[in-house]
This record gives C-alpha cells, sequence and structure tokens, in this order.
C-alpha cells in the first residue's frame, strides 16, 4: 500500500489550516487517514507548525513520501537534515553521538530564530494597537527639555525688548509732533493777517 505524508485542509473559509496526516494515497484529501502527525496554520505570521518529528522521521524511514508542501515543512523542523545525518552514519562517515550532537544543534538554532521571529511580530502587532488606541507617546529627553525651555525663555526676552524699542520710538514720534503743533498754527494764522489788508484796500477803491 502506499503511502503519503500530506495535508488535509480543515477551518472554515478563507481561513485554512491544515492538519498533518499519514494516509493512503489512494484516499480522498480528507478522508480516511493512518495518522495525524502534525499540524500547519498559514494564517499567522510566521506560519504555525506543530509536528511530532519523530514520528515523521519513522514514517519516512518505512518508505513513506512527503508530497511537496509537506517536504518543506519537514526540511523547515529539521526531520529531513536528520536523516541525512542518518544516511551519514549508516555509510561510517560519522558516529551516532555527533550526529544527534549535529541535530540538536540544529534544533535549537531553528527554534530559537523561530521564537524571535514570533517576537517581533507580537511587538509589531502590540505598536499597532497602540497608535490606533491614541496612547500618548512618551516625553522626550529631559535635555530636550531643558534646551526648549532655554529657547522659549531667550525668544520672550528678544521679543520683550523689541517690543520696548517700538513703545519708546512711538512716544519720541508723538511728542515731536506735539512739539511742532503751535508753529503749524503760527504758520496757519498769518496768511489770514496778511489777506485782511488786501481786502480793506480793495473796498476802499470801489
Amino acid at each position: 500500500m502506499p503511502v503519503k505524508i500530506r495535508l488535509a485542509r480543515r477551518g472554515r473559509k478563507q481561513r485554512p489550516y491544515y492538519h498533518v496526516i499519514i494516509a493512503d494515497a489512494r484516499a480522498p484529501r480528507d478522508g480516511k487517514f493512518i495518522e495525524q502527525i502534525g499540524s500547519y496554520n498559514p494564517m499567522t505570521k510566521p506560519a504555525t507548525i506543530e509536528l511530532d518529528r519523530d514520528a515523521a522521521y519513522e514514517w519516512l524511514l518505512k518508505g513513506a513520501q512527503p508530497t511537496d508542501t509537506v517536504r518543506a515543512i519537514l526540511r523547515f523542523k529539521g526531520v529531513m537534515y536528520r536523516k541525512h545525518l542518518q544516511r551519514g552514519v549508516s555509510k561510517g562517515a560519522m558516529t551516532q553521538d555527533a550526529a544527534d550532537k549535529l541535530y540538536e544543534d540544529y534544533i535549537a538554532t531553528k527554534d530559537a530564530k523561530t521564537a524571535e521571529r514570533f517576537a517581533v511580530t507580537a511587538k509589531e502587532l502590540l505598536d499597532r494597537h497602540a497608535a490606533i488606541s491614541g496612547v500618548a507617546k512618551a516625553p522626550p529627553a529631559k535635555v530636550a527639555e531643558d534646551t526648549g525651555s532655554e529657547f522659549r525663555e531667550t525668544a520672550d526676552a528678544d521679543s520683550g525688548s523689541e517690543f520696548q524699542e517700538g513703545a519708546n520710538e512711538a512716544e519720541a514720534v508723538v511728542e515731536e509732533a506735539v512739539a511742532e503743533a503751535p508753529a503749524a498754527d503760527a504758520v496757519a494764522e498769518a496768511p489770514a493777517e496778511e489777506a485782511a489788508p488786501a481786502a480793506e484796500e480793495t473796498k476802499d477803491e470801489a
């Protein structure tokens, strides 16, 4: 009986997730299966993969053939690397202890990178929620506050001095205009006095 390691679709419309199953190649995609060895959720970032590595490795040794997608999953979870190392042990290229050590180091590194990616995604989600909810940002550093206050004080002082200078200039102009006002009246009265004798002379001639 040909055995396949493949995915069985679950979930609702447009929100799929999959079970990693061992099934007869002739069985329907979502039909009977021999064993479920994991799950795969492509809707998260990064994709969430739960897999029984030991069971998958044993089925590979028994001759089960993975589909292309499942092969990528097995490669990502280190199962294909373990099979590769075991082939080297069988050929005498390395000892079993060395192969196990390499496999454990690979799994530890891979799991750490995956956890870091999940942490980054969680932080991005928190930042997005904070931006949407309008949470106030952290205040600027103390140095920036001191610099700003000094700048405001300097600006206020400059503005006050400019205002005082303008007021002094305006007051001087007003005083000068007041001082010149009598002289202007005298000039205005002089032509009237000169015009009066001229009118009298014209009356006498008539």
